[in-house]
């Protein structure tokens, strides 16, 4: 009903019914006004809360997506960049969600709870810089007693300085003696770079910076102008090529260091070389030599850049080193499993070197057949290797006599079954299939395959290698290719001494910046003690 209807019922004056009808029709405009508000309110609540839960839609998409990434769905430098894209976006979504329901007490959508993982704990060797937060007053704010420390609670932020330039002054005092007229002053401490305004600190950041962390020398350049520090191009690039002749007898001994093995990585990718005649690139190789982490003995992984792929660059390279090479299919390679020679003493023909298939390579082909069509013979496969890999999982931790009891017991019958079971699978593929193919590429290589089983020291896969090439995968995204056949030389001699620094343990700079202060005056016949090979324990 009408309250303005009904008052005309009432027996008021008119003066006081005119005052009682303003007020009801002020407070009718109020309540139209509140219940709008009111309605756009709940307009900004819908939406907020239709945004929360497709956000918490999109976080459950990218979860599931994120933790449930198969080993080989994308290649290793592809998931790196894809998790660290997954995680950042995952992050942001929940950052949203809980702005909008900050902003929402009365959210319809609950609130989830995050799940964190425990925080680990700063690395105790970094400096701790205290900052104490003393409470305003010494006295209690209820009862103006004084208060009592019963403890601290301690909590730890992480953060970072960027580099700092700075100067070193060397001041050498001159001292005459009046009786013979003679001159005396302190030697000048031999440097790397003789007669260069660089310390050792600014080669080691300049070297780490273009060597690990693939920033080009323009991008160096520019971190320094920055700080008001000029340092041109000219200037860098004359420092690192001056650094890779000094460090070249390193990188050569650690050469000699692995032909000393008995079994070696091997594999190469291509770089993109400049070449000037033709205002273009060519592809040239960059080749890797790992050391096996099975046997005893610092790890090495040496690089060797050379302008083409021709097996003969891997033939010069091991020159007339015998023993088990672990590669992939790459023809070559197939020169060195062929070479023979007599053996000096009892003039018996021995083989070179002795190939080992990497169960990588061969469980990848069986891995693409299986994305591609879902072959259950694909599957299959792909089972009985995982059995291959658990074996070696359980055996990881052995000594080389443990290994081989565990793989002659376990991995062995595994492998005969599955030969047996890839040539039954074979007599019922189609010719020139790709299920065929699989297959053949295994039954080709079985002999190879097979080695490793036999012995407790020997690789399973070609992976330790590869995984050291990625790096320079990563790298070629930022200098896009290599001057120069020299310029690609030079950088093989660093890559090889901080990859190899990086695979014993050691902080590449903090050895770089060490051995660059020895190496002046370092005697050559001691050359190894400055290998970056960790202490012995």
């Amino acid at each position: 009903m009408n309250p303005l209807a009904k008052l005309d019922q009432l027996d008021l004056e008119p003066a006081a019914k005119t005052e009682v009808a303003a007020l009801i029709q002020s407070l009718i405009e109020q309540a139209e006004r509140d219940a709008k508000i009111i309605q756009a309110k709940d307009a900004v609540i819908n939406a907020k809360d239709v945004k929360i839960a497709a956000l918490t839609h999109e976080l459950a998409y990218y979860k599931r997506i994120r933790f449930s990434t198969k080993s080989e769905a994308l290649a290793p430098l592809q998931r790196d960049v894809f998790e660290e894209t997954w995680n950042t976006d995952i992050s942001a979504i929940e950052a949203e969600v809980e702005q909008l329901q900050d902003d929402q007490p009365c959210a319809t959508v609950a609130r989830p709870k995050r799940l964190r993982a425990g925080r680990q704990p700063l690395p105790p060797h970094l400096p701790r810089i205290e900052h104490r937060h003393e409470p305003e007053f010494c006295t209690c704010g209820q009862c103006g007693k004084d208060l009592v420390k019963i403890g601290e609670d301690i909590s730890e932020q992480l953060d970072v300085e960027p580099a700092k330039f700075f100067v070193h002054r060397h001041i050498r005092p001159q001292y005459a003696c009046r009786a013979c007229e003679t001159i005396t002053a302190a030697p000048i401490p031999p440097a790397v770079i003789d007669g260069g305004m660089a310390a050792v600190g600014l080669l080691t950041w300049m070297l780490i910076g273009k060597f690990l962390d693939h920033l080009p020398l323009y991008r160096l350049e520019q971190i320094a102008a920055r700080d008001g520090v000029s340092l041109s191009r000219s200037t860098l690039a004359d420092w690192v090529g001056r650094l890779g002749v000094a460090l070249q007898p390193l990188a050569e001994r650690l050469a000699w260091h692995l032909r000393q093995r008995s079994s070696l990585h091997a594999d190469e990718t291509p770089v993109p070389q400049l070449d000037p005649g033709n205002g273009k690139t060519k592809k040239a190789y960059l080749w890797a030599y790992r050391s096996n982490d099975l046997q005893p003995g610092p790890k090495i992984i040496i690089f060797d850049y050379q302008a083409g792929r021709s097996g003969r660059h891997a033939q010069q390279f091991l020159q007339d080193w015998q023993g088990h090479l672990v590669v992939d299919d790459y023809g070559g390679y197939k020169a060195l499993f062929a070479a023979t020679r007599a053996h000096p003493e009892t003039q018996y023909i021995l083989e070179s070197c002795i190939e080992l298939a990497c169960w990588a390579h061969a469980r990848r082909k069986f891995f693409d057949l299986f994305q591609t069509s879902q072959s259950p013979v694909a599957q299959e496969a792909l089972n009985r290797i995982a059995e291959l890999y658990t074996n070696e999982a359980e055996g990881r931790d052995m000594t080389a006599d443990a290994r081989q009891r565990l793989r002659i017991e376990k991995s062995l019958p595994v492998l005969t079954n599955l030969h047996d079971w890839l040539q039954q699978t074979r007599l019922t593929a189609a010719p020139n299939s790709a299920t065929a193919k699989a297959i053949d590429y295994s039954l080709k290589r079985w002999a190879a395959l097979m080695r490793y089983a036999e012995t407790g020291d020997l690789p399973i896969d070609n992976n330790p290698v590869e995984n050291s090439i990625r790096p320079i995968a990563l790298g070629k995204k930022n200098w896009l290719f290599a001057g120069s056949e020299r310029a690609g030389q030079r950088a093989a001699v660093i890559q090889t001494l901080l990859g190899t620094a990086k695979l014993n343990g050691l902080d590449p700079a903090a050895w770089l910046k060490d051995t660059l202060e020895k190496l002046p005056a370092w005697p050559n016949n001691r050359i190894d003690e400055l290998l970056p090979f960790a202490a012995p324990d």
